[in-house]
Order: C-alpha cells, then structure tokens, then sequence
C-alpha cells in the first residue's frame, strides 16, 4: 500500500509541475510587450477597432482575452490582455468565429497574420500582399493545444 501511495503522491507532483510550466514558461520567455504609445500609434494609422472580451462562448478562465484590438493595412494590434499561454497565433476570419468547433470548422478559410508573443498588449505585422478587408474577425488560437482564446468581430 505505502509504494503505491508514494508513487501515486509523486506522479500528481509531477503533473502539477508540469502543468505548472506550461503555464509559466510562456511568461517567463515572452519579449517585453509594446508600450501604450506603440499600441497608440498604430491604433491612429487602423481601419477597423473591435473588442476581445472575456465573455465568448468559447473563451473560459484559463483562455480568454479583453482589451481594443486594432486592423490597419500594416499591424493589428491589442491594448489590453490576453490569459498567457503557449504558441498563440493570430487569425484572419471571413465569418464570425467563437469557439474552438467553428474555429475548426472555418480554419481552411483563414489566413494565419502571425505569432502572438505577448500577452499585455500585442503588435502583430500584417504580412505584405495581405488585405483586412476581405474578412471581418480577428481571432487569437493556441496551436499547440488546439484551443480556441478570443476573437473580436470588426466589420
């Protein structure tokens, strides 16, 4: 009974550990985000402004975001917060999306802008050739783990 109490004890350490780190390490390795005035000027230069809120049908206490997001020909960019996680991705979407299935469901029809770094606050270039206008949400997924965190409908 004792080894296996031992070994059932460390295997739940363990897993908290690891749990642990994932959360942490992104954190712990992210650049230092955009100041207020960075977001700023790129907010002046946007076409479209939306809002991420925490509220999302697919959004949870570990997976949200909240703040002003900006779409301009150059950059999209958040002054406000996302929950720190792993491998965020930034998505252009043609239709509205609030949830991991219709996030799944309508990936083929996405363009993925680039890598979210940063969770206060974030500046994600648009890639050359790239046109907002052709969709109207701006969507936040973890790739690694397959989970929807916010979208924010700006058209």
């Amino acid at each position: 009974m004792k080894p296996l109490l031992f070994l059932a004890s460390h295997l739940l350490a363990l897993a908290i550990g690891f749990a642990a780190g994932i959360y942490a390490l992104p954190i712990l390795i992210a650049p230092e985000a955009p100041t207020p005035q960075d977001i700023a000027s790129r907010a002046s230069a946007a076409q479209w402004t939306a809002t991420f809120r925490r509220d999302l049908k697919g959004s949870d206490a570990l997976h949200w975001g909240e703040g002003a997001v900006s779409i301009g020909p150059q950059s999209i960019s958040l002054a406000g917060r996302l929950a720190p996680g792993p491998d965020y991705k930034l998505y252009l979407s043609p239709v509205w999306v609030e949830t991991g299935a219709d996030f799944k469901r309508l990936k083929p029809q996405m363009l993925r802008v680039g890598d979210v770094k940063t969770f206060d606050n974030f500046i994600v270039p648009v890639p050359p050739g790239v046109d907002p206008a052709g969709f109207n949400t701006v969507v936040v997924w973890c790739e690694t783990f397959g989970q929807f965190i916010t979208a924010a409908q700006y058209r």
